[in-house]
C-alpha cells in the first residue's frame, strides 16, 4: 500500500473509512474518508475532525477541525477526496488524513456559471465593504449573495497536490500538524487551516483580551488579538480553544442563514512559504 510520509512513525496506522474517538462520556470526535456529513453547500467537500456531543454531530455546515484550503493565483482549491489512517493506544489516538486538493468553487447566477475571476472580484468587493464598514454587518456577505440568487457549487478539477494532516488526540488536547510538501507551489498565494463547528451548538465567544461576544456579534473573518480565543455552548458546558501561532493569522467567524449557512470557528491563514504548520486545540468542559 502507498503510504503518506507522515505515517513513518512508531504507530501502526491502519487504513479505515471512518473512526470515532471518545474524549469523555458525552463528547467524542469522528472523522471520515468520505465527504460526510452532507450538509448544505459543502456537502461534497471533505471535513476534518467533527465534534459529537451527546450523540449529535455538532458540525452544522462547518468544516470540522483541521481542514486545509489553498488559494492559488487562478483558483481556490478544496478537497473532495482523501485517504484516512488511524492508530489508537488507550487514551491516545493518531489520525492521519491525506487530502487531495481537487475541488474548485464555481458561482452560479440563475443556473448560469459565472466566469470565475469576475465572480471573485465582485464577491471580494462585497467582502471589503463588509469588513471595513460595521453597518454592513447586519447582513452576512454570503447571505447577501444568496438573496441575489448567487450560489456556490464545488466541481472536480485537476489536483494541485496533497496535504497530509496528522491529528494526535490525547485526553482533551488535539495537536494538528499539516504537511504541505506534496502541494504544488507554483501560483500558490495562501493556505488556510479551518476549525469550524455549527452555530446551533457554539454560541459564545471569548478571548484572552476579555472580549465576550454572542451569536451574530461574533462577526465574520475578524482578527483575534491576544494569546487565545475560544467558542463555547450557551451555558459554557463544552467549548474549544485555539492559540495565536507564529507565522500565521488567527481569525474568528460565524455565519448563519437558514437552509444555507451554519458555521462558527477559528481559522488560521498561513504563509505560503511554510512547508508545515502545527497548532493545538483544547476541547473544554470534558
Amino acid at each position: 500500500m502507498n503510504m503518506p510520509d507522515s505515517r513513518k512513525s512508531n504507530f501502526n496506522l491502519l487504513k479505515v473509512d471512518t473512526h470515532t474517538f471518545c474524549i469523555s462520556n458525552s463528547v467524542s470526535l469522528c472523522v471520515h474518508s468520505r465527504t460526510e456529513p452532507h450538509n448544505l453547500k459543502i456537502s461534497n467537500l471533505q471535513k476534518g475532525l467533527i465534534l459529537v456531543i451527546n450523540g449529535a454531530r455538532a458540525v452544522g455546515e462547518g468544516t470540522g477541525f483541521g481542514l486545509p484550503v489553498v488559494v492559488y493565483s487562478d483558483e481556490t482549491y478544496f478537497s473532495g477526496t482523501s485517504n484516512l489512517y488511524v492508530s489508537q493506544r488507550g487514551y491516545c489516538c493518531v489520525i492521519v488524513k491525506e487530502f487531495t486538493m481537487d475541488r474548485i468553487a464555481r458561482n452560479t447566477f440563475r443556473n448560469v456559471t459565472l466566469e470565475n475571476r469576475a465572480a471573485r472580484r465582485f464577491i471580494e468587493h462585497l467582502s471589503k465593504l463588509y469588513q471595513d464598514h460595521q453597518r454592513f454587518r447586519i447582513l452576512t456577505l454570503k447571505g447577501v449573495t444568496g438573496r441575489m440568487n448567487i450560489s456556490k457549487e464545488f466541481i472536480e478539477a485537476a489536483p494541485r497536490g496533497k496535504i497530509t494532516v496528522t491529528y494526535t488526540i490525547e485526553k482533551q488536547y488535539i495537536t494538528v500538524k499539516a504537511c504541505f510538501k506534496k502541494l504544488e507551489k507554483r501560483g500558490l498565494e495562501k493556505t488556510f487551516m479551518l476549525n469550524e463547528q455549527g452555530t446551533g451548538f457554539f454560541r459564545k465567544y471569548n478571548d484572552s483580551e476579555g472580549t465576550k461576544l454572542m451569536d451574530g456579534k461574533i462577526g465574520a473573518w475578524d482578527l483575534v488579538g491576544g494569546e487565545w480565543a475560544c467558542l463555547k455552548t450557551l451555558k459554557g458546558e463544552i467549548g474549544f480553544r485555539l492559540w495565536n501561532v507564529n507565522d500565521a493569522v488567527l481569525r474568528r467567524g460565524r455565519e448563519f442563514l437558514e437552509g444555507s449557512l451554519d458555521w462558527v470557528g477559528l481559522d488560521y491563514e498561513i504563509s505560503r512559504k511554510n512547508d508545515a504548520f502545527m497548532y493545538m486545540i483544547d476541547v473544554l468542559g470534558v
